[in-house]
């Protein structure tokens, strides 16, 4: 059974710092293209940053430079350091898989930048 858990959301002033992982369990971590996704309310999911099985790494442009995705295959878990929050940060942050065709989500994990 794949299991992809987030954690290590929360609240957080503006300027501050947190880091989300991803624990994957039930894939072949190492080959499947792992990617961080956010909804804020009202809006539609969108990337983050994504990181392929051989490291290639892609960011949305309102996170580079802020925000960096990383993988430690020996563990199956995806991070993602982000810096210098802002409110428009503000969202539920979800965790994804992917290989081909086939793709997970987690259950994600909430994200609130707030002074």
């Amino acid at each position: 059974q794949v299991q992809l858990v987030e954690s290590g959301g929360g609240l957080v002033q503006p300027g501050g710092s947190l880091r989300l992982s991803c624990a994957a369990s039930g894939i072949t971590f190492s080959i499947y293209a792992m990617g961080w996704y956010r909804q804020a309310p009202g809006k539609s999911r969108e990337l983050v940053a994504t990181i392929s099985s051989g490291g290639s790494i892609d960011y949305a442009d309102s996170v580079k430079g802020r925000f960096t995705i990383s993988r430690d295959n020996a563990k199956n878990t995806v991070y993602l350091q982000m810096n210098s929050l802002k409110p428009e940060d503000t969202a539920v942050y979800y965790c994804n898989a992917r290989i081909g065709s086939w793709e997970r989500w987690g259950q994600g994990t909430q994200v609130t930048v707030s002074s």
